[in-house]
């Protein structure tokens, strides 16, 4: 059984349909720990000592968060400025994170069309990702694909709930292991694993 990490960072959640369907969502399980960064620290004074002892507690570790101007809200990043310290983290000694499994799991307003080169953002959504990937490389950690639900401001009850299903599905997958990490690696987002092995159990 895998142990589960969420790190959620969303400054206006009030305002997220989207989240708040993805939230609700999530399995109640003593192996998925959700740890909402702005309730927590809204002053910015991140406990980096709490936030490693949950990091060496898990397994699996999820940076959820809205896709702002293209990266991260700004308290996930002052998270990872401060809690991915050097020796620790990364760098000589530094392997408290390796093997680890990581992956973002993203809203954004812009759908899946505009995110490509041909698109109106010129870059893919794993693109604009790669600095989150690199970090991840350079903890020694394995990143997997996103799982993005995107065009918030146009899709509908329904859509919300079947993303947020998919959401749940995937949490239960992989805090009982039920996936091999070969397969998810083909795939540009872990929407397309959901559909595949969905597709599979038919």
């Amino acid at each position: 059984m895998n142990r589960i990490l969420i790190i959620f960072a969303h400054p206006r959640l009030e305002q997220s349909l989207a989240n708040a369907a993805l939230l609700e969502n999530i399995p109640e399980s003593g192996n998925i720990t959700f740890n909402d960064l702005y309730e927590l620290y809204p002053d910015y004074n991140i406990d980096t000592e709490r936030e490693k002892q949950l990091l060496t507690d898990h397994n699996i570790i999820i940076w959820h968060h809205p896709f702002y101007w293209y990266s991260i809200p700004p308290l996930l990043k002052q998270w990872l400025d401060m809690v991915l310290e050097f020796k620790w983290a990364y760098g000589p000694g530094g392997n408290a994170l390796k093997d680890k499994i990581v992956f973002n799991v993203i809203t954004s307003g812009g759908t899946r069309e505009v995110y490509r080169r041909e698109g109106r953002n010129r870059f893919t959504v794993r693109e604009f990702l790669a600095p989150l990937e690199q970090t991840a490389v350079l903890c020694g950690m394995k990143y997997f694909p996103p799982f993005a639900v995107q065009g918030t401001h146009k899709i509908d009850k329904a859509d919300r709930e079947k993303y947020a299903m998919d959401y749940q599905f995937l949490l239960r997958k992989f805090m009982n292991n039920e996936f091999k990490e070969e397969e998810i690696l083909k795939h540009e987002f872990l929407n397309d694993w959901i559909t595949v092995t969905n597709k599979l159990k038919v």
